[in-house]
């Protein structure tokens, strides 16, 4: 008893001691005279930090916190430094013109190697040549305009099977939960692009394999955004695990991995008696049985694994989720709903159905998804991780601090938007608005990121977000109880999704649906 008494007057001798240097040494560094200062930081608690003043809604808690410290401050996540930044100029400052000191990412995993295969995928990779070639391959292979073309029949085919679907239950008068449906439709696309397989086939393997896919990407999204995640941030609690998110990461990661090794056996054995390329799994094992270095890089099976489970993280619930939060929109503001349908018919001349060609030809439809991705960014924080020290704005940013960009908290800016919590489209028309677009370049809107890690799905996004919205509305009248409630999840993760899913009945619009059969 008395050596356990002992123990523990060394530990609080120790965590005082630690208490008062550091504070010391914060006081010395901070006025210095000729140092650089660190940004403002609110007070902070022994061993967690700020923790305690992040909710389940990080992005709302940063918000908070930066009107009472400005667009700039410094948090600590347990024994992580981060700094929270929430102005364009100062986005500026680390996105463009230091973009290569903070050209990294911060994962909040431990266990990010579970996730990537070894640091094998583009998502966590440290930016460097593995990361420069799995780029590469993004925009060359998968994403290039070539591809897309390419695969725009497959795209068609399933956008039809779901609003053939969503006919026959608005005919039945069936509510309809649309999140579970534009999931369903999103997976498909990109599964069938990717890998060849459909999601939710009615009979076969698909049907096990859709669901793993999807479980596996709602499950990392969660996960990789965790930001009281008690294990992790606390050195303390390291190697406990006290909240089991490496362990439901595991079991997630084996069912995928024996996923995918089953997929890719089959396409191996395909290959081997047609030779045929069909999708983007196909081109990957090619460079891979080839036995080709590229860029000085193996390219190994564990890369092929880390390359597809990216972009199923990137591509499936985030298109979905940007939908259904604009659906939601316009049902609450009738007035837009039946402006951009009148824009939609007289484009398609009420004969035919909307085609991603036509995006380009309707200016407010492309307003209202930009005005949705301002409010409600699917990804409400980005971040970058700092590799050297750099001086921002007069503060000192050293190595190893995570860096958070505040995109929901930019879209909620008056200084930056007029009356920023009404949803209005009509705020990114007129010549000089609408050049304001979602590509990287307008640092007040950034749902794709910028520079070097900018998202390379952009290009299929900006074609299948609006096109497949542009087709509920152009297909459906929706029917609801009320107003739709545009309450955000808590503990969603790295995406923002919605409190209550949107589920409504899809009433067929008259004489919009006779085109559905055509192929």
């Amino acid at each position: 008893m008395e050596d356990y008494q002992v123990c523990i007057q060394l530990f609080l001798i120790w965590l005082i001691s630690t208490i008062v240097v550091r504070a010391i040494l914060t006081r010395n560094r901070n006025n210095g005279g000729h140092h650089p200062k660190n940004p403002p930081s609110p007070p902070s608690l022994p061993i967690i930090g700020h923790l305690h003043l992040v909710s389940s809604l990080p992005h709302q808690s940063f918000h908070n916190l930066s009107s009472h410290y400005g667009p700039i401050f410094q948090i600590f996540l347990g024994s992580f430094a981060c700094v929270v930044v929430s102005a364009p100029e100062i986005v500026r400052e680390f996105l463009k013109t230091q973009e290569y000191a903070f050209s990294d990412r911060f994962n909040m995993l431990s266990s990010k190697d579970n996730i990537t295969y070894g640091s094998k995928g583009m998502v966590f990779a440290p930016y460097g040549s593995h990361w420069k070639l799995l780029k590469k391959l993004s925009m060359s292979e998968l994403f290039a305009g070539r591809t897309l073309d390419r695969f725009l029949p497959l795209r068609r085919e399933e956008t039809l099977r779901f609003l053939k679907g969503l006919k026959k239950k608005g005919e039945a008068g069936e509510a309809v939960d649309i999140s579970g449906e534009l999931l369903t439709l999103t997976n498909s696309i990109i599964s069938r692009m990717t890998m060849s397989i459909r999601c939710c086939e009615i009979d076969g393997d698909d049907l096990d394999d859709s669901k793993m896919i999807r479980e596996m990407v709602k499950e990392i999204m969660e996960l990789a955004g965790k930001m009281n995640n008690v294990s992790e941030f606390i050195w303390l609690f390291k190697n406990w695990d006290l909240q089991g998110m490496n362990k439901r990461l595991k079991k997630v990661l084996e069912r995928f991995d024996s996923m995918l090794e089953r997929i890719i056996s089959e396409h191996e054995l395909v290959r081997k008696e047609k030779g045929e390329v069909r999708d983007l799994l196909d081109i990957l094992l090619e460079i891979h049985e080839d036995n080709r270095r590229i860029d000085g890089i193996q390219f190994t099976k564990e890369t092929i694994k880390a390359f597809i489970m990216d972009i199923f993280m990137a591509g499936t619930d985030t298109s979905a989720t940007s939908i259904e939060w604009a659906l939601a929109a316009l049902i609450n503001n009738p007035h837009v709903m039946e402006k951009v349908r009148q824009e939609i018919d007289s484009v398609t001349a009420n004969n035919r159905l909307i085609q991603e060609s036509d995006v380009g030809n309707l200016p407010y439809l492309q307003a209202i998804v930009k005005e949705t991705l301002r409010l409600h960014p699917v990804v409400p924080l980005f971040n970058r991780y700092s590799t050297e020290t750099s001086i921002i704005c007069g503060y000192e940013i050293p190595p190893k601090t995570a860096v958070f960009i505040n995109l929901w908290s930019m879209g909620r800016d008056p200084k930056i938007w007029e009356n920023p919590l009404e949803f209005r489209p009509e705020r990114f028309l007129g010549e000089e608005r609408q050049l304001l677009d979602l590509r990287g370049q307008n640092f007040q809107l950034l749902p794709f990121g910028t520079g070097r890690r900018r998202y390379p799905g952009a290009s299929l996004a900006l074609l299948t977000v609006p096109s497949t919205l542009g087709a509920l509305i152009q297909c459906f009248e929706w029917k609801v109880d009320g107003n739709v409630s545009m309450e955000e999840k808590p503990g969603s993760g790295l995406t923002l999704c919605r409190a209550h899913p949107l589920t409504c009945v899809p009433v067929p619009r008259f004489g919009q649906l006779s085109y559905l059969g055509e192929n």
